[in-house]
């Protein structure tokens, strides 16, 4: 557990948990044990007849500046890859319930391709999507690289996993990465309102209508354990330690 990231369960919105990043005072940068306190939530809600949807929300101004750069840092001089990381995304794709997303401000890295794994998106007007992987000499991850394309496209998916180009949350609105976009204060509100909707529904019918929707997926298992272990080569590369130390100068 970590006090980085609150899971709870809203009264007012009954059946929906609710998972919170708490670590403005880094962005939200997700660390590992975050990771794993958001995994054992997804996994726990699977076994819970209470829960009917899972919310994920960041903090005013920020969803999540994306990973922990000491973890990143750890990794390149020698240390493992963070498993914690892989095993959350196994958990988002294997969710056996629906997963709904609001993101207000920054949005970057894994906090912008972990919503290619939610059913709904929410996102305010001053929302900033951004994946700079090659940037930093990495590769996308998240099954982005599978996801992405058919959700936007080629040309929008190399704009924003290789060229690092950021979209708005209108922008990402038009290229099916989020849903709805509203005003920054309405983000919360609609959010949680958009899961208790779902959390109404017949739970079976929803399920089954999810799982037709969301397709085979072993198919996005195989890809992030692919881009896993691309992403770990690059850790090690002399490139990706270059663009590291010059991302620490800065």
């Amino acid at each position: 557990m970590t006090e980085h990231v609150i899971v709870d369960q809203d009264a007012t919105h009954p059946g929906i948990q609710i998972i919170r990043f708490n670590r403005p005072e880094k962005k939200n940068a997700i660390t590992r044990a975050m990771y794993r306190t958001m995994t054992d939530a997804l996994i726990a809600a699977d076994g819970d007849t209470a829960i009917r949807a899972t919310a994920f929300l960041g903090t005013e101004g920020c969803f999540s500046a994306g990973n922990d750069l000491g973890d990143f840092l750890a990794a390149a001089m020698g240390g493992a890859m963070p498993r914690e990381i892989v095993e959350f995304l196994y958990a988002m794709v294997r969710s056996e319930k629906p997963i709904v997303s609001g993101v207000d401000g920054l949005a970057i890295g894994i906090g912008t391709t972990m919503h290619m794994h939610c059913d709904l998106t929410i996102a305010s007007t001053r929302s900033q999507f951004r994946t700079p992987f090659v940037d930093l000499a990495l590769v996308p991850e998240a099954a982005s690289s599978l996801l992405a394309p058919r959700i936007m496209g080629h040309q929008r998916a190399f704009a924003l996993l290789a060229a690092g180009e950021g979209f708005s949350g209108e922008e990402a609105r038009e290229a099916g990465l989020v849903w709805k976009v509203c005003a920054p204060d309405e983000v919360d509100s609609t959010t949680l309102a958009t899961a208790a909707k779902l959390a109404a529904k017949p739970p079976e019918a929803l399920k089954i209508a999810r799982n037709l929707i969301r397709g085979d997926r072993d198919e996005v298992i195989a890809r992030i354990d692919d881009e896993a272990r691309h992403f770990f080569d690059r850790l090690h590369s002399a490139e990706a330690r270059a663009a590291f130390e010059a991302f620490m100068r800065r």
